[in-house]
């Protein structure tokens, strides 16, 4: 398996540009498939990658993966030299976090973006309970924490930033010092310099 053949689908308006990153991040070439809604991902051919006709997916030779948590999870783990995963015994807080972001954030921000609002008595039903519950369990976690998981960046700290990100700048997540100064951190790399680049080239050609 050779890294020219990694492939990247996705549109410059969506979720895939959080797979830009960790490919980014990465560092290997890396082909780009553009996608567009409702015509492109739909087709018989996209849907023969992804049965669920979206955006990102990625492809490694013969392994496709799709969902964004899962993208940066494999691609840290495929290209070790990057350093972008700890070690196997390191990795509670990393697994944590990547799934807290997969579920309770992205739950929470969907709900909020929709205007959705439901009974206190029902938030045992919900993944994540209430916002305040969210916000504080991630707000008291970067207090003491420079990235994610401790000091080293990480492929979580890709997908977290990128959802706590966008959850600002939707105002799905109200901005605090803690929100502001992380995503500021991470998102200073220069690896999400080139993918937001990237992107906001390939946006402005849609």
């Amino acid at each position: 398996m050779t890294d020219s053949n990694l492939v990247l689908y996705t549109n410059p308006m969506s979720r895939g540009r959080i797979a830009r990153w960790i490919l980014e991040e990465v560092g290997e070439p890396y082909r780009t498939v553009i996608l567009e809604y409702d015509s492109d991902m739909k087709s018989p051919e996209y849907l023969a990658v992804n049965p669920m006709g979206k955006v990102p997916t990625v492809r490694h030779g013969d392994i496709v993966i799709t969902e964004c948590a899962a993208i940066c999870a494999y691609l840290a783990d495929a290209f070790p030299h990057a350093n972008l995963a700890p070690n196997p015994a390191d990795r509670g807080a990393y697994y944590r976090w990547l799934f807290f972001a997969a579920g309770p954030i992205e739950t929470m921000t969907t709900v909020n973006s929709l205007g959705i609002d439901h009974p206190s008595d029902k938030e045992r039903s919900l993944g994540y309970g209430n916002y305040e519950s969210v916000e504080k369990t991630l707000v008291d976690w970067l207090k003491n924490h420079e990235y994610i998981t401790g000091s080293q960046f990480t492929a979580a700290d890709v997908y977290v930033s990128s959802h706590i990100g966008w959850g600002m700048t939707m105002h799905t997540l109200k901005e605090n010092e803690e929100f502001v100064n992380y995503v500021d951190r991470t998102q200073k790399r220069p690896a999400h310099v080139r993918a937001t680049e990237i992107d906001m080239a390939l946006g402005a050609t849609q």
